[in-house]
């Protein structure tokens, strides 16, 4: 589906913004709860953040690949293997906020004035979910912290409800 302009400007003004709604969610999750996982197989607040950073550095090439190489290949990947295999804990979510929000900006920057051609136009084929257009790579993004703010919040109301405080 084809979005307007207008729609699209929206979110790429969304999506600009990511880092500092990021940092300004953070600020209601004790640091205490951050390493603290709902489930084993759930994700703690620490390792979500640090896939935040893993997810943008795909989504800065996966950008680029669509203006510089459009109808080329990008790469799906195992978020949950990468969180497993290169020990997200033992990660500083200092570095990958500092990561995010530098990529962040970087790819802001180069798609807040691309022409209409180039987004209603370039495509790549994505390993997992076939021929993708431009602005399928935005929804995704643009969506990407919100939807893991959401994942935080459920984890503080989990550790909430074991009797944990702030």
């Amino acid at each position: 589906m084809i979005m307007t302009t207008e729609e699209r400007n929206l979110l790429i003004d969304s999506y600009g913004q990511a880092h500092a709604i990021l940092l300004e969610a953070l600020e209601e999750f004790p640091k205490k709860m951050w390493q603290w996982k709902p489930a084993p197989e759930k994700w703690s607040v620490h390792e979500i953040i640090v896939h935040i950073a893993d997810s943008e550095v795909n989504s800065y090439v996966r950008c680029r690949r669509f203006i510089a190489e459009p109808g080329s290949g990008v790469y799906g990947y195992d978020e949950n293997k990468w969180a497993s295999k290169l020990n997200y804990h033992q990660q500083s979510t200092e570095d990958a906020l500092e990561l995010f929000k530098w990529l962040r900006k970087m790819t802001y920057d180069l798609i807040k004035n691309l022409d209409e051609h180039t987004w209603q136009t370039v495509t790549v084929d994505h390993s997992d979910n076939g021929i993708m257009q431009f602005e399928d790579w935005l929804r995704i993004y643009e969506e990407h912290v919100p939807v893991h703010i959401r994942q935080m919040k459920r984890n503080l109301e989990a550790w909430k409800a074991l009797g944990h405080k702030h």
